[in-house]
């Protein structure tokens, strides 16, 4: 069943545009490797050749088929949306669980910016069979605004940031590029 926001924010990409400063990759990188999404926002990308990613793209095609309605606006991109008010993303695992989050809650944000206030965010974890809610409260607002400064003070260094050793390392698709 077609969710009834969908129109709504089908239309809001003419409104919009490409006045989108970041995409949600780029608020999961902040979290996880602030090298990594100073590479990817520079173009250097890697992902197509990791089977990690394959896997997540796979995981995303193949559930909540029915539900399923990927919406782009600008440079977001929306999972699927259900019961008018819900938006959802759909993860393979918690290991980036303050990722997932804060790209639900720049998704929520990006649209309350746009008059769309009253929407929910739900992370799905379709393996686990688990769902988790996402609110856009004041203090996660607050938040979000200084993860934003703090992505676009790294997007405007000239070279990336020092190489940090974080347990993502081990399977990242940009590992070589780092540590060899």
């Amino acid at each position: 069943m077609a969710c009834p926001c969908l129109a709504f924010l089908a239309g809001c990409v003419n409104m919009i545009g490409e006045n989108v400063s970041f995409t949600g990759t780029q608020i999961g990188y902040f979290f996880i490797c602030r090298r990594k999404l100073w590479f990817f926002s520079n173009n250097v990308n890697m992902e197509h050749s990791s089977g990690l990613v394959s896997v997540g793209k796979f995981l995303h095609e193949s559930t909540y088929e029915r539900k399923r309605k990927e919406v782009q606006i600008g440079r977001i991109k929306i999972d699927f949306c259900e019961k008018g008010a819900e938006i959802h993303e759909v993860k393979k695992s918690r290991k980036a669980e303050k990722a997932h989050e804060f790209q639900l809650l720049y998704y929520l944000y990006y649209l309350k910016q746009k008059g769309l206030s009253q929407l929910r965010g739900i992370i799905d974890y379709p393996l686990l069979r688990k769902r988790e809610e996402v609110v856009l409260t004041g203090e996660k607002e607050q938040q979000l605004l200084e993860v934003l400064g703090q992505i676009s003070e790294i997007l405007s260094l000239e070279k990336p940031p020092k190489a940090k050793w974080v347990p993502y390392c081990k399977k990242c698709s940009y590992r070589e590029f780092c540590w060899s």
